[in-house]
C-alpha cells in the first residue's frame, strides 16, 4: 500500500475516534482505540516500543519509545495537550532518523478540531519501503 493511502486511513480513524470521544482523555485512550482499529483492517501494528541506541561500543538500553509503528514503516506520535511544543516535531524526526523510517505523523487529540491536530512528518534520509 503507498504512504500516503495509508497516511489517509490512519486520519480518518483519528476523525472518527475524535469526533466520538472528543479532545478530553488521555494519549493511552486513544492509542489503543487506534491500535484497535488498525490492526481490525489487517495491518501490523506494535505499541510501546522501546528502543536502544548505539553510540560507538556503548549500547544505551530503553532510548527511546515510539508509541505506535504500523508496517514497521510509518510511526505515529500520540499527544493529548495544548499548546503542543515544537520540540515534539523535533522529537518524532530524531526517532524518524534512529529508526532509518522515512514517514511519521505527530497526532494531537486535544485540539477542538481534529484536522488541526493532524501532522505528517518526514525524514528525507530514511529509507522507504513500499
Amino acid at each position: 500500500m503507498h504512504i500516503d493511502k495509508l497516511t489517509q486511513i490512519v486520519i480518518s480513524i483519528c476523525i472518527k475516534i475524535h469526533n466520538k470521544i472528543g479532545p478530553g482523555c488521555y494519549e493511552k485512550v486513544y492509542e489503543e482505540i487506534l491500535y484497535y482499529e488498525l490492526t481490525k483492517m489487517g495491518f501490523k501494528v506494535e505499541r510501546q516500543i522501546l528502543m536502544s541506541l548505539d553510540w560507538e561500543e556503548l549500547k544505551v538500553d530503553r532510548a527511546y519509545k515510539l508509541d505506535l509503528l504500523v508496517d514497521d514503516r510509518l510511526i505515529l506520535e500520540l499527544k493529548c495537550l495544548n499548546p503542543m511544543p515544537s520540540v515534539y516535531f523535533k522529537q518524532i524526526r530524531t526517532h524518524l532518523s534512529l529508526m532509518d523510517l522515512k514517514y511519521g505523523m505527530l497526532i494531537n487529540f486535544k485540539v477542538d478540531m481534529m484536522r488541526d491536530g493532524l501532522h505528517r512528518v518526514y525524514n528525507n534520509n530514511g529509507r522507504e519501503q513500499m
